[in-house]
């Protein structure tokens, strides 16, 4: 038996095999990120900029005017029900109809809701169950003599306890 090592040369065929690795994975990576970015939001904020520029102005007017009533406004959720207040300054419940509430993640589509409240003693509630995590929410509400209600806020749905914790 012969202790003879075999030489092994780098040919060109292993510097094509390297590159094609090389490149390969970079490409592939790179095609799964697009994708995962395509898919995972549509970028939307808006159907049409040039009319969302054209309203601005009204928007902030009617903005300042919802700002000198010095509302207060209290949303929570707990226990599968999301519960809605809208007080004046003197803390007297605001009259409301049409109360509508617009759910949606900051990232993503799939779980975007919208929904109606209905009056619940002085307040408007619905019942929902909204998934643990970051919601963005559109409140609009018709104010009898005022202008439009709306409201945006973030919700921190939290998870659930665990029990014996």
């Amino acid at each position: 038996m012969s202790n003879a090592k075999i030489e092994r040369k780098f040919t060109g065929w292993h510097m094509l095999a390297f590159v094609l690795l090389f490149f390969g994975t970079i490409i592939s990576v790179n095609i799964y990120m697009a994708t995962m970015a395509i898919t995972s939001w549509t970028g939307l904020v808006v159907k049409n900029s040039y009319v969302a520029s054209q309203e601005f102005n009204e928007k902030l007017a009617a903005s300042n005017a919802q700002a000198a009533l010095h509302l207060q406004v209290n949303l929570t959720y707990r226990e599968g029900e999301l519960i809605f207040s809208l007080r004046d300054a003197n803390s007297i419940p605001v009259p409301m109809t049409d109360v509508i509430i617009a759910l949606t993640r900051p990232i993503g589509v799939a779980l975007d809701r919208t929904l109606t409240l209905s009056p619940k003693g002085d307040d408007y509630s619905v019942v929902e169950d909204l998934p643990a995590g970051v919601w963005n929410v559109v409140i609009h509400a018709l104010v009898p003599g005022n202008p439009d209600f709306n409201y945006r806020a973030r919700l921190i749905v939290a998870p659930p306890a665990i029990p014996g914790t």
